[in-house]
């Protein structure tokens, strides 16, 4: 079974460890099922997370949920965006390639 790590207590997200289909375990917590497959070095929420609302990891909020998470989610640019960054909502959710930037 894959696994995740949650980093801080008050983390709404864990990061995955290995590769992800079904189910992975959250050292230290249970088992979590996936809504979708996860890559290793991605996030899966932990919770449901509203749209608007924080996502914490580190125990601090990294981004704002774009639209609505659920627990299972992957979630990462198509879900998540940056309080700091204004562009992070338009780059691409697979490749995080801005779009408005070519690439050649």
């Amino acid at each position: 079974m894959s696994r995740a790590f949650r980093i801080h207590p008050d983390d709404n997200v864990a990061t995955l460890l290995e590769d992800a289909a079904a189910v992975v375990t959250v050292v230290g917590g249970t088992d979590l099922v996936l809504r979708e497959p996860i890559a290793l070095g991605h996030k899966v929420a932990l919770a449901d997370i509203a749209e608007g609302a924080a996502v914490v990891k580190f125990g601090i909020p990294i981004g704002i949920a774009s639209s609505a998470i659920r627990v299972g989610d992957w979630v990462h640019l198509h879900n998540c965006a940056s309080r700091f960054d204004a562009r992070s909502g338009s780059f691409d959710g697979v490749t995080g390639a801005a779009k408005d930037m070519a690439y050649d």
